[in-house]
């Protein structure tokens, strides 16, 4: 039993040792915070017996060192506690923009001196530092918690009015462009006219004060490049918006969509009369508000503004479109068109120069569209008598009318003489000689003209000469000629050709008229003869025989020329009318004689229908339903080939 209880008093005391060990735990725990207290406390202790610890002459110098940081470091925070308090008295600037302004002035004052100021302090504090970590009269965790502030007080040295400035800065940056956009309305187009006169100015005066106020406060602040984009943006839409008003889709119609320029006529002439809109009226408005807005800017600046507004609007759709017809097929209509084209150009060369002197991509552009336009008008022009030439191998017109290119080239030539293309084409052609190095003479063009209506004359001959009979040939010359005596008659060609050339034209009209009537219905009234009729010297029946011989002669013959004649036409009215009188004069008459007095010989025959086929009156409406022109237009401007070359309009 010995050894049992010695194992159980071992027990025992073992239990006993780990209570005391538990216990002796609990109360160490509980000892620690308290260490960590007295440790802190030491550590405090310690930074604040440094001083008494540092020696006597360091710790009577660092008082004076202390003071001097201290007196800027408190003049910065006074000036910043009023930078603060200038956020409150900012007015809005849409309201009050001179109150604005001048508060903006105050604060950018203010923190003009703590920017200036902020440093000096920063450099007294960093030299107290710098002083108490030399002489060891701070702890060095509390010297370093000093310097990485002062670090970071240096770093924002340009922010320490908090932002404020740079806020304001942005609000008159909004204010900028809220007064170009509450102010900018598309200009209307009023179409060409007197009423179209120059737009005023886009802007009230007191908007473009205020717009200049903020520009040259802004522009010390590096804010002119903000205040460009703006502007450019606010005026470059409302320009476009402007022209989009005027529906511009034509202008990006490609060469490819229309096979000559006579389907975009009315585009061309549209095309003017926008260039012009958009030249003398939109953009001339917004130069002028360029040099308000920025006069005190700089020349540089108004002309960038400028060409960018110009530019976002889409002003060079334009001179693309005017490329685009200069490279359209060639035709002589589109002579006039280009001279148009180049009329409009030269009308506003002096705006161009003006307004676009700073634009070297629209000065190119349109450079580039002139010397196309005059290379089309001069390689057209030059090519007209070829044409006409080339005419000569076609057929003649079988209405025995007049033919579309002599049509076509009289009315064309008298516009190339009038005061609206002669000046214009000469300046063309001038220009063009200029780039040979050659002298442009007003009678080149005179003789080109004139050989343009000998060319014609050679046609009209050569044509005559392709009929199967002369009467055919007559009528034809006969309209022909009556043509070039109306038509040139009192007009700037027939100056040019003079008096005896139009009085030669009209004899010729004569003439061939007499000739036609004795080679068609002049030889009827001989089929009416009263050889044999005469007291009725054969008897009675042959006196009918003889005279249902002639009228069945004559209806034959009548029947067959007014068949082959009715799809013949004169054009013209007065020379119609008078045609048709004299051929019934030459008809009429002799057959209501004829059947007066012999009518009644065959009139008692049983089928008199058969012999007396018409009445006087009924010959007399015949003859005048003859010559009517036929509905198609013919001398039309808008006639061509699809080729682009001259049409007789066969």
């Amino acid at each position: 039993m010995f050894p049992m209880e010695n194992l159980i008093s071992a027990t025992k005391l073992l239990k006993a040792n780990v209570d005391k060990s538990k216990a002796l735990e609990s109360s160490l725990g509980k000892t620690s915070p308290r260490l960590n207290d007295i440790s802190q406390r030491l550590a405090s202790l310690e930074v604040a017996i440094r001083p008494i610890l540092a020696p006597k002459d360091a710790l009577s110098a660092v008082g004076g060192h202390i003071n001097r940081a201290v007196v800027p470091a408190t003049a910065v925070l006074k000036v910043f506690d009023a930078v603060h308090g200038l956020e409150k008295s900012l007015p809005d600037p849409h309201h009050d923009l001179p109150g604005y302004l001048d508060v903006l002035k105050r604060l950018e004052e203010a923190s003009k001196f703590l920017g200036d100021n902020c440093g000096v302090a920063i450099q007294w504090l960093s030299d107290i530092v710098e002083y108490l970590a030399d002489h060891n009269v701070a702890d060095n965790l509390f010297i370093t918690d000093l310097n990485k502030t002062l670090d970071n007080l240096g770093d924002e040295k340009g922010r320490l009015d908090g932002g404020l400035l740079e806020i304001a800065l942005s609000r008159l940056e909004n204010e900028f462009r809220l007064l170009l956009t509450e102010n900018s309305v598309p200009i209307p187009f009023f179409g060409p006219g007197p009423q179209a006169c120059i737009a005023p100015s886009p802007l009230p005066v007191s908007v473009i004060n205020k717009l200049q106020l903020i520009l040259m406060r802004l522009v010390c602040k590096d804010g002119l490049k903000k205040c460009v984009s703006i502007y450019v943006d606010v005026r470059g839409a409302n320009a476009r918006a402007s022209l989009r008003a005027l529906d511009l889709d034509y202008l990006e119609i490609s060469s490819s969509e229309f096979n000559d320029v006579s389907s975009i006529e009315a585009h061309i002439a549209k095309w003017g009369q926008h260039l012009e809109f958009a030249v003398k009226h939109l953009f001339e408005a917004e130069y002028n508000l360029c040099e308000e807005v920025f006069d005190k800017i700089g020349s540089d600046i108004r002309t960038r503004c400028f060409v960018e507004v110009v530019g976002r609007a889409g002003f060079v759709a334009f001179l693309r479109f005017g490329k685009t017809v200069t490279e359209s097929k060639k035709d002589p209509i589109k002579l006039l068109k280009l001279l148009d084209i180049f009329a409009s150009l030269s009308n506003l060369r002096l705006d161009f120069n003006r307004l676009f002197g700073g634009a070297p991509e629209i000065q190119n552009m349109t450079r580039d569209l002139i010397r196309s336009l005059i290379e089309g008008v001069c390689e057209i022009f030059w090519e007209l008598s070829v044409q006409v030439e080339l005419q000569r191998h076609t057929l003649p017109p079988p209405d025995r009318g007049v033919p579309r290119v002599v049509s076509f080239i009289t009315e064309y030539s008298n516009k190339l003489l009038g005061d609206e293309y002669k000046p214009i084409l000469t300046q063309a052609l001038v220009i063009e000689r200029s780039w040979k190095r050659e002298k442009f003479k007003e009678k080149i063009l005179i003789k080109e003209l004139l050989s343009l209506v000998k060319a014609i004359e050679l046609n009209l001959d050569t044509w005559s000469k392709r009929y199967e009979d002369e009467a055919s040939s007559y009528i034809f010359l006969m309209n022909n000629h009556c043509h070039l005596y109306k038509q040139v008659k009192g007009t700037k060609l027939g100056g040019l050709l003079g008096d005896f050339w139009i009085r030669g034209h009209e004899e010729q009209k004569e003439y061939y008229s007499g000739m036609y009537l004795k080679e068609s219905w002049g030889k009827l009234p001989a089929r009416l003869s009263r050889e044999g009729l005469i007291c009725f010297s054969g008897g009675r029946a042959t006196a009918r025989d003889l005279v249902k011989q002639r009228l069945k002669s004559f209806n034959e013959a009548f029947d067959e020329m007014y068949k082959k004649q009715s799809d013949w036409i004169i054009a013209d009215s007065d020379l119609r009318e008078k045609t048709r009188r004299v051929v019934i004069q030459t008809v009429v008459p002799v057959y209501r004689s004829y059947m007066q007095n012999y009518g009644p010989l065959v009139e008692q025959e049983k089928s008199p229908n058969k012999y007396v086929k018409y009445t006087a009156v009924s010959l007399e409406k015949m003859l005048n339903s003859l010559f009517n022109p036929k509905s198609s237009k013919r001398g039309s401007f808008k006639a061509r080939r699809p080729s682009g070359k001259l049409d007789n309009g066969i």
